[in-house]
């Protein structure tokens, strides 16, 4: 019976020691979750109970349990790497199978889809068309590798401040290659086709007879953009006609094959005081095509793809999931859990919302092993061992003196 206990003890000791070492070995492995080692003693009953001096059968390992703390958040800089900073687990599709994980190392494969080292694609809630909202519905994670398409310009807004002492022109009539005919031009303005050529939008500036009054004139490359538009102002330099400051523009048919230009100008942030002429803000809607700049990731885990034309899509949202019982995982090796009956059933959302933490791009969540710790486990461990050992080792000596007696 002694020698039972006894190597039922150094079983445990050295399922503790293997704990410790499986800890110990995967001391920078990312997003690593350390375990412990759990035990329980073992008591011999029988139909009739237990008398009081019942003495124990000796330990067993009862559970390896995980411990889910969150583990150190490190920068890397490279915007892939993705870590957790709260609850939740990225959500991956493995060969049609949902799998689980906290290294956020991830890199594109051949065909563009994020995945991570052992290929299973990164799931993201899929965004609207009009890239909004992101719906309920999972999908791989694919980056785009295409050009951004050029947008058509349809408005020009503009910003200045005409002199509130500026005379007329002393030639007449307006001429925009001489400028003794107009006070002040807005020295071009970009603006794009529907096939993204850019075009020069340029606005000049006539001070009338009348008092606070102007007349603008509009062209595009250098070809009049319909007649001459008036602006009156308060005399407290308060801009009152056009009333909602939209000055509409002829149609403008480009030579390179792409459709009409129709712009509109919104000059509500024009006034007239002052000596000096001063354009203030000029801003248009429309760009040329783009190529594929750099991908970043918002704490809300919303996937960027941002373009040298200044344009952003959105690609999804990183999907993370929790569950009631993580520690009823089950841990497939290669950073990976998979749900069971213990865990519960899985709990899918967006990042930052209801108990889900938030995703942190161009870093790493580092291994929760405490190495000092685990060292000091070991020592426990060894002990143990070695007590136990000792036992075996008494246990025999009596035995051998029973034995020896005549």
């Amino acid at each position: 019976m002694g020698f039972n206990v006894s190597l039922s003890g150094i079983n445990a000791a050295n399922a503790d020691l293997n704990v410790t070492a499986n800890n110990i070995a995967n001391v920078n492995t990312t997003g690593f979750k350390e375990s412990r080692a759990e035990f329980a003693d073992l008591f011999n009953a029988t139909s009739y109970g237990l008398s009081r001096n019942a003495i124990g059968s000796g330990a067993r390992l009862s559970n390896v349990a995980q411990q889910f703390s969150q583990g150190n958040i490190n920068q890397t800089g490279r915007s892939l790497d993705l870590a957790v900073a709260g609850e939740g687990f990225f959500t991956m599709n493995m060969n049609g199978s949902r799998v689980y994980s906290r290294a956020g190392n991830f890199q594109t494969d051949n065909n563009g889809y994020v995945v991570n080292p052992q290929g299973a694609r990164l799931q993201v809630f899929a965004p609207s068309a009009d890239g909004t909202r992101f719906d309920g519905q999972l999908t791989d994670l694919q980056l785009l590798t295409t050009d951004s398409p050029p947008k058509q310009s349809t408005l020009v807004n503009m910003a200045f401040t005409l002199p509130g002492n500026a005379p007329e022109p002393t030639v007449a009539p307006f001429d925009p290659t001489d400028s003794n005919t107009y006070n002040h031009s807005t020295g071009g303005i970009t603006v794009y086709d529907s096939l993204g050529v850019s075009h020069t939008q340029t606005s000049y500036f006539v001070k009338t007879a009348n008092a606070n009054e102007w007349e603008v004139h509009n062209y595009i490359d250098g070809q009049p953009a319909g007649g001459p538009s008036t602006l009156q102002f308060s005399n407290a330099g308060a801009l009152t006609n056009p009333a909602n400051g939209d000055i509409t523009l002829a149609p403008f048919t480009p030579s390179t094959g792409a459709g009409v230009v129709n712009l509109t100008l919104n000059v509500s942030g024009a006034t007239q005081y002052g000596e000096k002429f001063a354009m203030r803000d000029t801003r248009q809607d429309g760009y040329a095509a783009g190529k594929l700049n750099e991908i970043s990731i918002s704490e809300e885990g919303v996937v960027y793809a941002r373009y040298t034309n200044g344009d952003d899509k959105p690609l999804g949202q990183v999907a993370l999931t929790t569950f009631n019982n993580p520690q009823g995982l089950q841990n497939q090796g290669n950073n990976l859990w998979v749900e069971t009956f213990s865990s519960g059933n899985p709990r899918t959302g967006a990042p930052d919302t209801s108990d889900l933490g938030q995703i942190q791009a161009g870093s790493l969540e580092a291994s929760t092993v405490d190495l000092t710790e685990q060292l000091v486990n070991m020592i426990v461990a060894q002990r143990n061992f070695q007590a136990n050992s000792q036992m075996v080792s008494t246990q025999d000596q009596i035995t051998q003196t029973i034995i020896n007696i005549r």
